[in-house]
């Protein structure tokens, strides 16, 4: 082959789809398309085409996109889309601690909000099993409160790695929410940016990190579940960010 001859390019390429609907959200675009072609054939062409918008959100809301989600050593993805709102050391939540589970003493808790038109697919920060899964009934209060961390409705989830590293994660319904749905059990295997559960309709996800890692985000980042990096497992190295 000459010098001036091209070989192919068989290097792999991303491109991008369209996002599939989640099962669970599959009958509410159902129901909303149903109204919105009734109120046509009615002839109430103004609350039709209002409808055609919310048929499209409630679509959009259950969107399910396929996620990249980064292999390396310890390390910890978001398991929500949204905004980080709170960085800060806390006591781990009593549903998280005590035989078996997170350490007393402060840590690390990374907070994401989502709002309603963010992706609500929420995803496994590490691999590993679901050591416990608690369901703690309660409030609506606004999500993005420090406070909705212990009076809101929540879904309370902890993680051991194969090397027994612990992590806890927890769903929190917010002002909108009314339900939060698990795909996984106690005693369930799931690999990192596996899809664990949604909370329908605006919520918020916290973190809680090992004891001597810092989080690798900042606040007002936007984090993507199962690609932005949280952490690193004994990374103490924070990260700053400057908005602009």
């Amino acid at each position: 082959m000459s010098s001036l001859e091209t070989r192919p390019d068989t290097t792999p390429s991303a491109q991008w789809r369209w996002p599939s609907v989640h099962p669970e959200g599959r009958k509410f675009a159902v129901i909303a398309g149903v109204i919105t072609a009734g109120l046509f054939l009615l002839h109430v062409p103004l609350l039709a085409w209002l409808m055609v918008g919310v048929t499209i959100w409630v679509a959009a809301f259950f969107r399910d996109p396929i996620r990249s989600v980064p292999q390396g050593l310890g390390l910890i993805v978001a398991p929500a889309d949204g905004l980080v709102t709170m960085i800060q050391e806390v006591e781990p939540p009593f549903e998280l601690g005590g035989e078996g589970g997170l350490p007393p003493g402060p840590c690390m808790r990374v907070s994401i909000f989502m709002s309603v038109f963010d992706v609500h697919i929420n995803r496994a920060p590490i691999s590993g099993t679901i050591a416990r899964v608690v369901y703690i009934a309660g409030k609506f209060l606004n999500a993005s409160l420090d406070k909705a961390s212990e009076e809101n409705e929540r879904q309370h989830f902890l993680m051991s790695s194969s090397d027994g590293t612990l992590i806890g994660f927890t769903q929190i319904a917010g002002l909108v929410a009314r339900r939060i749905v698990p795909f996984v059990k106690s005693g369930d295997m799931v690999a990192a940016g596996q899809r664990v559960g949604l909370i329908r309709f605006g919520s918020r996800v916290d973190v809680y990190l090992p004891a001597g890692t810092a989080p690798k985000v900042t606040l007002g980042q936007r984090s993507i579940a199962g690609e932005t990096i949280l952490a690193r497992i004994g990374d103490t190295e924070r990260v700053t960010g400057v908005a602009q």
